[in-house]
């Protein structure tokens, strides 16, 4: 694998939140440079060998927004 992929959201609470499509990683961060530090350590985790280690992550964002009628 070479691409791995997150969907970013900014959670209820403030910060962010981040899950990784296909794979079993969750993280968080107050901020967006944390939450990406957070990314990059929580993959290294999952992975136990280096080889296995996507080249490539992509965050996708997603803000959710309310409008009234």
């Amino acid at each position: 694998m070479n691409e791995l992929f997150f969907l970013v959201e900014e959670a209820i609470e403030g910060g962010y939140t981040a899950r990784a499509l296909g794979e079993g990683i969750f993280t968080e961060g107050d901020t967006m440079d944390e939450l990406k530090a957070n990314i990059r350590e929580a993959v290294h985790c999952h992975y136990d060998n280096e080889a296995d280690i996507p080249k490539i992550i992509r965050l996708h964002l997603v803000k959710e927004e309310i409008i009234t009628i």
